[in-house]
């Protein structure tokens, strides 16, 4: 007969304000196996352990319940008061009658009957609770960044700076990300080349670092501390370790017409590049669906020229097997696409143009050699309209766009007008939005720069049309402030395009059996208490894979998720999760259907010899589950057919006795 303690938490007004909590802790009192109830303002407190342990330690408990918040919030917490007062942690249970309970319920009356009914199937629970013990595994001494922009570099010195070795995978042929095609950034207006390339450069001397540029990752397996990862590493065509990158072969190839993705494709390049100056590494790269050599056999030029012998028209994707202890998400974000956006003329003009591609435009190293001029015909514009939240905050119209506010579109833009206004003072800029956001530090003075300093014409409201006529672009749009309807012929028109994750991060977060909201941003652990942490253990989010970000906010996250994984390296072994799923060998059939349905790969099949009732034998094939690699989901308990699994600490008789109680009058 178990010793039961129940310990029901006021958490301030969140409970005690729609819940009677002194009459749950007395209704609690008289249920069977229950010998101390009492109830306490904040439980989770120093103080309010402190009641747990004495309790624990006077009344012999055998096991408690704990009536207060999410289990996400406070098991651990209350797990390890128990774990201190000699019980084991195991025998803690939560009743959540702070979320299920008093936020949902505005009648104190309904409130505590539910309340009392949700403690009642705790202990019930608690009943059938036996002790668990927690196994061991160790921990292998790497990490691995997904993604190398600004996320990914910084995250990589800082796990490398606290000598740890660990490896970047970047899709393009360099590191760098979105930020090395940026000009300058706000709200300083540095050059984001200046600031940028001195941590490529460090990433790459570091010896602890390896760059895996031109790959991705193609398979995930293991668990927190033991992931196996396969990396595919596409072929190149030229050799990285006698390339030298002096661009001689670029100069030759006979191909000038392949459009230049890093310029968006404002312009052309070789077929064989080297994706801008400061590339790291600063190596060539041939895109085979352009080289002629490749395609037809014929041609040769950049491997006749290529002092060093580095080219290889034979090279071939290679897979490389790598275990690692922990995984960092930084793959970053992308512009959506300005194909449902045909009111603004994107797909009709070429002055029409995204925020991204008129960054490019004002680059030193850009198409235009960093003079503004419009892509249609060369000629500076005098003219040019900014609209903001083009596909942002498209409530009413979320096939189009996204519902969510793109977070550094109002700042970008602002430097946008804000430079434009100061190298060419004789171009008139509007700016037409529906909102300006700018809570970060220093972000409200340098709109205000823009406007007051600038003389940019903010306009609140928004654009309904771009019509091209001749050069200029006819521009209708409201002016909420004034209440009148206006029609600009701009020279140029600049759309601040929502942005999105990477279209990689869908099918990577399926390998790491990570969780994802429904705009394919990665999902936190928990937005307050951990939230550069994946609820996949193990895994860890960086930059704006997780959610929009500015430079400043990608960076701190990416120092953060550093120290989380530098935290977990740190450890020789990690502590395991007792509660995972076991099979009954007597009932198991052997038809596999646990086993297709766990996202861990943790259940295997082996060959087994029974005795049978008349002293023969017979071999049957029945399921086998590891340990270390179970995350105790719970899948393979309900997709057994014949009951044989079953998830320790949530056993089926433990959850009936639940279900049990509170059908109980």
């Amino acid at each position: 007969m178990q010793r039961i303690g129940v310990f029901v938490c006021w958490c301030g007004s969140n409970i005690a304000g729609t819940v009677d909590v002194h009459a749950v802790a007395e209704a609690l009192k008289n249920e069977s196996g229950v010998v101390f109830s009492t109830d306490y303002q904040y439980m989770c407190s120093q103080a309010g352990q402190d009641i747990i342990k004495n309790a624990i330690a006077e009344h012999k408990l055998t096991g408690i319940v704990v009536c207060s918040c999410s289990p996400r919030m406070h098991e651990a917490t209350f797990r390890k008061t128990a774990a201190a007062a000699g019980l084991n942690p195991y025998m803690v249970e939560i009743a959540n009658i702070r979320e299920q309970c008093s936020w949902v319920h505005k009648d104190m009356l309904s409130g505590t009957e539910k309340a009392v009914i949700l403690g009642r199937a705790a202990i019930a629970k608690v009943h059938l609770n036996a002790p668990l013990i927690p196994g061991q595994s160790p921990v292998a001494k790497r990490a691995l960044v997904i993604g190398g922009g600004i996320a990914g570099i910084q995250t990589a010195l800082d796990i490398a700076d606290a000598g740890f070795p660990v490896d970047i995978v970047e899709t393009k042929p360099t590191i760098g990300g979105k930020m090395a095609q940026l000009d300058k950034t706000f709200p300083t207006l540095d050059c984001a080349a200046c600031i940028l390339t001195p941590k490529m450069v460090d990433a790459a001397q570091n010896e602890l670092i390896k760059i895996y540029s031109y790959s991705e990752v193609s398979q995930v397996s293991g668990y927190v501390g033991n992931f196996d990862v396969t990396i595919k590493r596409r072929a190149r065509f030229v050799k990285e370790d006698l390339c030298t990158g002096c661009g001689l072969c670029t100069e030759k190839c006979p191909q000038k017409k392949v459009p230049n993705e890093f310029n968006l494709g404002m312009d052309t390049r070789r077929a064989i590049y080297i994706p801008f100056a400061q590339a790291v590494p600063k190596v060539a790269t041939i895109d085979p669906d352009y080289c002629t050599m490749l395609k037809t056999g014929k041609c040769g030029i950049c491997s006749k020229v290529c002092t060093a012998g580095a080219i290889d028209y034979t090279a071939k994707d290679e897979f490389i097997t790598e275990k690692y202890g922990a995984i960092v998400v930084a793959t970053g974000y992308n512009p959506i696409s300005m194909e449902k956006f045909d009111e603004f003329a994107y797909s009709q003009s070429k002055d029409v143009i995204t925020s991204l591609e008129f960054e490019r435009l004002t680059n030193a190293a850009g198409p235009t050699a960093g003079k503004l001029l419009r892509p249609s015909d060369g000629e500076h514009p005098h003219k040019i309209v900014f609209v903001q939240c083009v596909g942002s905050r498209c409530d009413s119209c979320a096939e189009k766009g996204k519902e969510y506010c793109s977070k550094i579109c109002c700042m970008y833009t602002a430097k946008h007008a804000m430079l434009t206004r100061d190298k060419y003072p004789d171009t008139e800029v509007y700016v037409f939005y529906i909102d300006v956001r700018t809570p970060g530090k220093a972000f409200d003075e340098f709109y205000r720069r823009a406007v007051e300093e600038y003389g940019v014409h903010y306009v609140k409201g928004m654009v309904g049309k771009v019509v091209p006529q001749g050069k200029k672009l006819m521009v209708q749009a409201s002016d909420l402030i004034d209440g009148k309807q206006l029609h600009i012929d701009a020279d140029l028109v600049v759309l601040a395009a929502a942005i999105e994750p990477d279209k990689s991060a869908r099918p990577l977060a399926t390998m790491l059996t990570a969780s994802m909201d429904t705009n394919d941003f990665f999902t936190e652990a928990h937005p307050k208490l951990r939230p550069v942490e994946s609820p996949t253990a193990g895994v860890f989010l960086s930059g704006a894979c997780q959610g929009p970000k500015d430079i400043p906010e990608t960076v701190s996250q990416a120092s953060a998720a550093a120290a989380k994984v530098i935290g977990l390296l740190c450890k020789d072994h990690l502590t395991g999760n007792p509660c995972v799923a076991s099979a009954n060998e007597m009932l198991c059939s052997g038809c596999s259907q646990c086993a297709n349905v766990c996202p861990y790969g943790a259940i295997t099949y082996s060959e087994k010899e029974f005795r049978m009732p008349n002293r023969t034998t017979l071999m049957r094939r029945v399921a086998s589950v590891n340990p270390a690699v179970c995350q105790g989901c719970g899948a393979c308990t309900v997709a057994c057919p014949s009951g044989a699994m079953d998830l320790n600490g949530f056993k089926n008789n433990q959850i009936m006795a639940e279900v049990d109680a509170i059908c109980r009058n």
